[in-house]
């Protein structure tokens, strides 16, 4: 499986890196996600409840970044197991400068096995960009909070405090921001990888037969 994309942050590149860094962020912003603390030198572990088609349950993983140039790129591998499976991944990002905001590049490769490896290639590469999607959007709307915050020393204080007296695998709280439920994340995967299977034009018809079907049980149900 490969998964590549590009993404760009309402930040500057300084701060979008140390968010990148940071276990209690990135466990904040990762739908699905129930918590990722630091275990050594560029190194975390956390664990992910995910949905793939008919399979899902819990992986605890194992990340570990090498070839570290701060604040433009890593390298990342992942050793991921559980229920559903096993997942292996290596890849890398690298950040660049574009003003006030910040351009990701990022790309990767991914062995997986178990039950998993049985929904099928596609569907998994499709998943897996909808929860990258997810995540990136989500970090980007905690840094975006972040640059207003540099507007209000007092507030970022504050906040930097409570912060440092998390426990090490806690996460931040996102102010307008509300990570979505394992329904909600189900639903957000399942129309993305929709829109990758079905054709644009037959979308609004399958939009119309499934309006139909929930109109049949609700009188059903009368």
């Amino acid at each position: 499986m490969n998964v590549a994309g590009e993404f760009i942050f309402d930040a500057p590149q300084d701060m979008v890196w140390k968010a990148l860094q940071d276990p209690q962020v990135l466990g904040a912003v990762l739908p699905g996600g129930e918590g990722i603390e630091a275990v050594g030198e560029n190194e975390f572990r956390g664990d992910l409840k995910v949905k793939v088609g008919p399979v899902q349950g819990k992986f605890s993983g194992h990340i570990q970044l090498f070839d570290v140039v701060a604040p433009d790129s890593y390298t990342i591998q992942v050793d991921g197991k559980g229920a559903p499976g096993f997942v292996k991944a290596t890849g890398g990002l690298k950040l660049t400068a574009a003003g006030n905001q910040t351009h990701m590049v990022y790309e990767g490769t991914a062995q997986v096995g178990g039950r998993l490896a049985s929904v099928g290639q596609r569907l998994i590469e499709s998943s897996a960009k909808s929860i990258i999607g997810q995540s990136l959007t989500a970090l980007n709307e905690y840094l975006k909070v972040q640059v207003a915050q540099q507007a209000a020393p007092v507030a970022e204080a504050s906040a930097t405090a409570e912060e440092t007296a998390a426990p090490s695998r806690a996460t931040v709280a996102i102010p307008g921001y509300t990570p979505p439920s394992q329904t909600q994340l189900a639903l957000n995967v399942a129309k993305d990888v929709a829109n990758d299977f079905i054709p644009a034009e037959y979308r609004p018809a399958l939009l119309v037969a499934l309006v139909v079907i929930l109109f049949l049980l609700i009188c059903r149900r009368k």
